[in-house]
């Protein structure tokens, strides 16, 4: 008992060696400045947000960049956000285009968002601003965009002068009331002609030229002219945030570590961390667990009010990105009665289909995770299970166009590794029965061939789009004549300017997605554009071709084609899979069949043995019964033989 208390009141050691006093002083000196960081984030943060918060609704902006692909938009949006102090000069290029594939490609596939605070005439104004995609393929974002907007910087490039996608902005922001400012970019270039962009957006969209402002985003000339023409012109959002919360849901993405994150715009009332709101389109309820604003990256707010467009993610979070219906209203559980939900949007339908395999059937498990990771971040790409005899298990996926699809395929390779075969592109076709019951197909080996056609079906159809295309004059007859060789009807021409040319075209939508846009651009040399919507279904005289390997068809190359066009793609289908087929120690027959009729064969001859080498100075008859005896082999092993197509070959013949 002595010795312990002893222990406990022995005096502590001596003080410290030098090693330790000096890895005290570091520590100290490091939790100092860890301290003094915090404070200085948390002041930075409180700034921004009273610098927000004594800013009124009158001083709100909210505008979208909207602009034919290449025309600028990301590159003026990096000025924008340069101008304002929202980051820092010469930094990151592109600083609202996040993806790998758009910093690679040069084009803008998702719709970006940022805040910004901007001083003029000695009073602060919080700007929201949305950089738009440029592609046909994308025209769902922009139109979603257009709903947290009061107004659009409509961009047209001074060298190119007014597109074909210029045109279908215009048109989708005056449908929507958006007040339009015009904007031309790249003044500096020598090809640059601004008086001639002037005069076609006078003259094709009747804005005054006047109102417009000439700049250059990539050296930041006269750049600084743009937000005070913006604050002049847009006007304010329209909201009170003494009423119960509107809000609507514009866009969603999905966190590993939040669940899925909400882009809302806020119509009336607030919204802060800790509300009960409820969904109008699920009936779900939630508890809110962060707010915050794109500044230009996820900075939490303490609230959101009326006229502002920010984030909103949840605490328990929201797991499955479906319950996130983009348009959906949300509004404070308890004032369900007293808010009349917003009308929404329109989803975005599939118009695309192709079918993805795994190369090695070992890699599926990795390649559907990493098919599902991408589908959470994009909903608009439809995903289906297949197999085929050929290639294996795989899925049929559908997007809303080529584009889509093509950079669709880049994110699986570039960002998750992937290896995967995909077939050509087509589109949906519909088959009316004789009950009257209506079937959309979007798989070609699903198709009826020719022996039901005869007995059950009224009326196939096919898709039709209404195809806007952008030209030079000196081009007009080529352009007319590669629409007309792919089946189109002209609905309008129209000269916009003395060298510019507006043509209208009904399209098969089957056509259009055969890299009709790479024709065109072969044609005009680049200087064409192309815009589409959907048209009407249209009755067709369309039939299934395949592709046969000793009278078996194989599945995995199927395609639905019109009776005009059936006997050349035959033709190109077996001259090219005979390439990649391996000769056998049979016949092998390689057909392309369209319905019941055979329109293309090749023929691979099997290898021979001379059977006739040891044969001298025999007699003729003694040659003919060897080859008599060859002849026979041969047509048993045929019967017998069951010819096997690798993948690789397959592989080669859907590669383009």
């Amino acid at each position: 008992m002595r010795s312990w208390c002893k222990s406990i009141l022995r005096p502590r050691a001596s003080l410290p060696s030098c090693a330790k006093q000096k890895s005290l002083i570091q520590l100290r000196a490091r939790t100092i400045t860890t301290t003094r960081w915090q404070g200085e984030a948390h002041q930075l943060l409180s700034d921004l947000e009273r610098r927000i918060s004594e800013i009124p609704l009158e001083r709100f902006r909210n505008f979208c960049i909207v602009a034919h692909v290449d025309h600028g938009k990301s590159t003026l949006s990096d000025r924008l956000l340069e101008l304002t102090g929202t980051i820092a000069p010469g930094g990151n290029k592109q600083i609202l285009d996040k993806l790998d594939v758009e910093r690679e490609r040069g084009i803008t596939v998702k719709a970006q968002t940022c805040s910004m605070i901007y001083k003029h005439k000695g009073e602060d104004y919080l700007l929201h601003l949305v950089d738009t995609p440029g592609h046909v393929d994308f025209r769902a974002e922009v139109s979603r965009s257009y709903a947290s907007c009061g107004g659009a910087l409509l961009l047209v490039d001074a060298s190119q002068g007014v597109q074909a996608q210029t045109v279908a902005n215009f048109y989708l922001a005056f449908a929507q009331g958006l007040r339009l400012v015009p904007i031309i970019n790249k003044i500096d270039l020598p090809s640059a002609d601004s008086p001639r962009a002037l005069e076609q957006m006078k003259e094709t969209f009747e804005l005054d030229p006047s109102k417009a402002v000439l700049v250059s985003a990539k050296t930041g000339l006269n750049v600084e002219a743009i937000l005070p023409t913006v604050i002049d012109q847009v006007p304010a959002p329209v909201g009170n945030h003494l009423k119960p919360l509107k809000l609507l849901l514009v866009d969603s993405w999905y966190s590993n570590y939040k669940g899925v994150i909400l882009l809302v715009r806020i119509f009336d009332g607030q919204v802060k961390a800790g509300d009960h709101i409820t969904s109008f389109a699920t009936g779900l309820r939630y508890v809110v667990g962060e707010v915050g604003i794109m500044y230009p990256d996820q900075t939490r707010q303490t609230l959101l009010r009326a006229g502002q467009v920010g984030y909103i993610y949840f605490n328990p979070g929201m797991k499955r990105s479906q319950e996130a219906k983009v348009g959906d209203t949300y509004t404070t559980v308890g004032a369900e009665k007293l808010v009349e939900p917003l009308p929404g949007f329109e989803e975005p339908k599939a118009m695309v289909f192709v079918a993805a395999f795994p190369i090695d059937q070992s890699d599926y498990a990795h390649l559907e995770d990493s098919i599902n990771q991408i589908t959470l971040n994009d909903r608009s790409v439809t995903l289906q299970k297949e197999s085929s005899e050929a290639l294996g298990a795989g899925w049929r996926l559908g997007f809303l166009g080529s584009l889509h699809c093509s950079v669709f395929e880049d994110r699986l390779r570039q960002e998750h590794g992937a290896s995967i075969i995909i077939t050509p592109p087509t589109v949906p076709f519909k088959v009316i029965w004789k009950d009257s019951k209506e079937e959309t197909i979007t798989n070609p080996a699903e198709f009826p061939d020719g022996g039901t056609a005869h007995t059950g079906i009224v009326e196939l159809q096919e898709p039709y789009v209404l195809a806007t295309i952008a030209l030079p004059q000196e081009y007009l007859g080529k352009v007319i004549e590669l629409c007309e060789g792919n089946r189109g009807e002209q609905k309008e021409l129209h000269f916009f300017t003395a060298t510019q040319v507006l043509l209208k075209y009904d399209l098969p939508m089957a056509h259009l997605v055969d890299d009709f846009f790479g024709k065109l651009k072969s044609l005009t040399k680049g200087y064409a554009s192309l815009d589409y919507e959907e048209s009407a279904w249209r009755k067709s005289n369309i039939i299934k071709l395949q592709l046969l390997v000793n009278k078996e068809p194989v599945d995995a190359v199927a395609r639905v084609v019109h009776y005009s066009q059936a006997e050349r793609v035959g033709r190109q289908w077996v001259t090219k899979f005979k390439q990649h087929v391996d000769r056998q120690m049979f016949e092998v027959v390689i057909q392309a069949a369209a319905g019941r009729r055979i329109v293309a064969r090749e023929t691979i001859k099997p290898f021979r043995k001379d059977v006739l080498s040891k044969l001298h100075a025999s007699d003729i008859s003694r040659r003919r019964k060897l080859l008599e005896k060859q002849k026979e082999g041969r047509k048993k092993l045929r019967a017998v033989g069951n010819i096997s197509v690798g993948q690789e070959a397959f592989q080669a013949f859907l590669a383009k």
